[in-house]
């Protein structure tokens, strides 16, 4: 199970576990490619495994020094 993710009529980038979006589309996948990544904003880029061993510190941290995604403003893709 890998996360993926897809844009939607709004244009908000939504994350899911499923292979296809509402709209019958195909997703792509969350999860950074070394090639892709020299061309892409690396804060766009998902940060989720199935194994992640830190989530939770990571997820402290990121509340301690107001770095969610839900603290800043809502990207426009």
């Amino acid at each position: 199970m890998y996360l993926q993710c897809y844009i939607n009529e709004k244009g908000d980038k939504v994350y899911t576990t499923k292979k296809e979006s509402p709209l019958g589309l195909a997703t792509e996948s969350a999860h950074p490619v070394e090639s892709s990544s020299l061309h892409t904003d690396p804060s766009s880029l998902s940060r989720f495994s199935p194994d992640d061993k830190y989530s939770k510190e990571r997820v402290t941290l990121k509340k301690r020094f107001g770095l969610l995604p839900i603290q800043g403003a809502p990207v426009k893709y």
